[in-house]
């Protein structure tokens, strides 16, 4: 179910607990360039933003975490690791504000995220919603849009 596009070094560099979780899911190591194409492919994703274990704690906690989750699942999702230079290139896209972070696609599309290390029971709940879900568009950074000429607006739309 996981087609890895970059493994290999990438994986070997990894923390200990990072490389157990690429192992137990089978999860592809993503870089920028080939995120998108991964992204892509049909059926549910997790897609795993990790930060630097000496700079965040919780990433290793969520390390452990994730194969578990992808147990419960049945195995029904595939699943990516985005080492920290890459997750800290493709996180702006989803918007969300604490590390590390999962967020879940389906067929390319966001369905959700789940950021910071929670309980136990806020995982399964969240990764059953998140699954059940129909696709959104990602809450980016929020950035004013005036247009010139116009009165300001508290919305952008």
């Amino acid at each position: 179910m996981n087609a890895a596009i970059e493994t290999g070094a990438a994986a070997a560099a990894l923390h200990p607990l990072l490389g157990r979780l690429v192992r137990d899911t089978a999860a592809a190591v993503l870089d920028p360039d080939g995120y998108d194409a991964w992204a892509a492919q049909p059926g549910a994703a997790m897609v795993v933003f990790a930060d630097d274990p000496e700079r965040s704690k919780e990433t290793l906690d969520l390390a452990v975490i994730v194969p578990e989750l992808y147990a419960v699942a049945g195995r029904g999702f595939r699943v990516a690791l985005l080492p920290p230079a890459a997750a800290r290139t493709i996180a702006p896209r989803y918007g969300f504000a604490r590390w590390p972070a999962f967020v879940m696609l389906r067929d390319g599309k966001y369905l959700g995220a789940v950021d910071g290390v929670r309980d136990w029971d806020v995982y399964t709940l969240e990764l059953q919603r998140l699954l059940a879900a129909a696709p959104t568009r990602p809450p980016t950074v929020g950035i004013a849009v005036t247009v010139a000429g116009q009165p300001d607006s508290t919305s952008c739309h």
